[in-house]
């Protein structure tokens, strides 16, 4: 009888002979099903080397989830159980750590982020420059995803995961523009956020590149509320006599405050006016479907984020990186009304 091989054990299952080799040589990117049905296999094949042993688990470490409002959208929940589910099979324990929305002087660092029980960190929607800073000092391997516009990424003492505004903003703008659409407004709170700033001028780098004014007056780009979005947007526009043609706006979550403002105010649109967004989001049902906006992968978005930190805890030595995360773009009418 001739002697078994790795391939004669791929073979059998239809699988690569890498695979099979990763599996005896205890590297990763087998799933735990899959590397039991090889042992099985080798075990039953006679393949001399096989143990049905399993190599030793991950050493148990616990991460913290720096978070402020986590559950203010399925956006941020869907990153975070996905997060939890990538630590869950490295035996790494996520935990939340809640931060208040604005710093002050009575906030300090909770203990369980300082006493040494912590291994790492993920920083998510953490958006006041204090209660940043005092994040990035905690001598902890950190994973930002995003950050304030007034943190110079220099500074940043983690590494930082961005979704990428310009460029995708810029294409959006553009779509609009060739429909013979000039009189664009925007719309979106640039100081919340690095990756708002980033939208904000691809937008207006493409107005510019195809010879078209920004008329700051249509913008609504200075600081917004986290609580009164609704009230101000409103606000703002009551305020202007005459509506551009379309709105860019910053997220999806902006473009369904506009669908509800012009909803109650029909007149104000007789021909119907273009919007746009980003993040791809289907919890804002009034314009999912209907917009053009950018479809944030939130399941994978949450695989990177764990997958970096893990990366970090296990290299804390290595460079910093800022890793850019394009989501693709869903062109559609995008005219409500």
């Amino acid at each position: 009888m001739s002697k078994v091989t790795m391939q004669d054990i791929a073979d059998a299952l239809n699988i690569s002979r890498v695979t099979v080799w990763k599996v005896f040589n205890n590297h990763s990117g087998v799933s735990p099903a899959l590397q039991e049905k090889i042992l099985e296999k080798a075990k039953e094949m006679g393949y001399p080397r096989v143990s049905v042993e399993h190599p030793p688990a991950e050493e148990e470490r616990n991460v913290s989830l720096i978070v402020s409002r986590p559950d203010s959208s399925t956006f941020w929940t869907n990153i975070i159980h996905r997060m939890a589910q990538e630590f869950a099979r490295h035996n790494a324990n996520l935990i939340y750590t809640y931060m208040p929305t604005v710093d002050s002087e009575a906030f300090s660092m909770p203990a369980i982020l300082t006493g040494g029980t912590i291994h790492g960190a993920i920083v998510l929607n953490v958006n006041d420059i204090g209660l940043v800073r005092k994040v990035n000092r905690l001598e902890l391997p950190k994973v930002f995803l995003d950050t304030v516009p007034q943190m110079d990424f220099r500074d940043l003492r983690g590494d930082l995961i961005l979704l990428e505004g310009h460029d995708t903003l810029y294409d959006i703008t553009k779509s609009v523009i060739e429909k013979g659409i000039t009189d664009i407004g925007f719309i979106g709170d640039i100081h919340y956020a690095r990756t708002n700033l980033d939208r904000y001028r691809g937008f207006c780098d493409c107005m510019r590149d195809h010879n078209l004014p920004v008329n700051e007056g249509v913008c609504l780009t200075g600081n917004i509320g986290v609580f009164s979005y609704y009230r101000e947007i409103c606000d703002f526009l009551d305020s202007l006599p005459k509506l551009p043609e379309a709105f860019i706006c910053v997220s999806d979550y902006v473009a369904h405050f506009l669908q509800s403002y012009f909803s109650e105010r029909r007149e104000r649109i007789p021909q119907g006016i273009l919007v746009t967004g980003y993040d791809g989001s289907r919890e804002y049902t009034e314009v999912d479907g209907l917009i053009t906006t950018a479809e944030v992968k939130t399941r994978l978005l949450g695989n990177r984020l764990s997958d970096q930190l893990l990366y970090r805890m296990d290299h804390p030595e290595a460079p910093y990186e800022v890793t850019y995360v394009k989501p693709p773009i869903l062109y559609r009418d995008s005219i409500l009304w």
